[in-house]
Formats: C-alpha cells, structure tokens, sequence
C-alpha cells in the first residue's frame, strides 16, 4: 500500500500521511478488519499502549507501540494518553502498510517530535528529553508483561 493514494502534509521537506488518513483508509478498505488498542502501562506520568490489526479472522495481521509522557509536548500536558493511542494507531496502519512509502511513522509523530523544538508564545524552551534507559526499561517490562 503506497501512501500515493492518501493526503499526505508536507514536514521538513518529507511527506507524511496523518494517522486519520491512515484510519479512514482502513475503515473503507477492511471493513471486516479491527483495529484495538491496549493500554500496557499507564501512570500520571507516561503511557505505552499496544494497537492491533485482526483480519476478519482475528489473526493479529500488524501492531504497533507508542511511549508518550505526561511533559512530552504542550498538547500531552492535557492529553499524553490520547497522543500515545493515536501513535500506536498510526504504527500499526503502517506496519500493516497503510501511508508508508519511505517511513513509518505518522505525520503525527514527527510533528510530536519537531514540535518539542518550538514553543507557545510567552513559554521558554525546554530542553530536550533523549530515551533513558528507565524509560527504555519501563517500556520494554511493559511490552513483556502484557504479551
């Protein structure tokens, strides 16, 4: 599945396709496919959460995980847990091959990450968080413990 078909938004010069294209596509195309999501870990403070694609069969044919943290961007001071389910969305329609011809990450995800670089007006600039390795162990036991 090329993204060809799809609306894509233009983001440092790459076209991405948006994880509600991604969703409609799905929809219309799989009507007999689902698409769940489940929440592997969630605090006050950060989310992993896990979304599936079952064929009309219930064989899990695509999944994807998404980390997001409570101070993450502006938008996830309100909304972390939402973004993270979103994500997974977007990661599993990807995998699964919807809107990737040269990556698979959504519009979503990189406007997430490039976002972190710009700030509301009146806010200073936060420094950027880079994947520590109790991030990256909460996440892994996460996965591990819900599979």
């Amino acid at each position: 599945m090329s993204k060809n078909n799809l609306k894509t938004i233009n983001i440092k010069g790459k076209e991405y396709v948006e994880v509600n294209e991604r969703l409609k596509h799905f929809r219309e195309h799989y009507p007999n496919f689902a698409l769940v999501t489940e929440v592997l870990q969630c605090t006050e403070e950060h989310c992993v959460m896990k979304a599936s694609v079952f064929n009309a069969e219930g064989v899990i044919i695509s999944t994807g995980h998404a980390h997001e943290t409570k101070t993450g961007s502006f938008i996830n001071k309100t909304s972390f847990v939402e973004v993270c389910e979103t994500s997974a969305w977007g990661r599993a329609l990807g995998n699964f091959g919807i809107g990737i011809d040269t990556s698979v990450c959504s519009a979503q995800e990189v406007a997430n990450a490039t976002s972190k670089d710009i700030k509301p007006k009146g806010m200073k600039a936060k420094s950027k968080k880079k994947l520590t390795t109790a991030i990256f162990d909460a996440m892994m036991k996460a996965v591990n413990d819900n599979q």
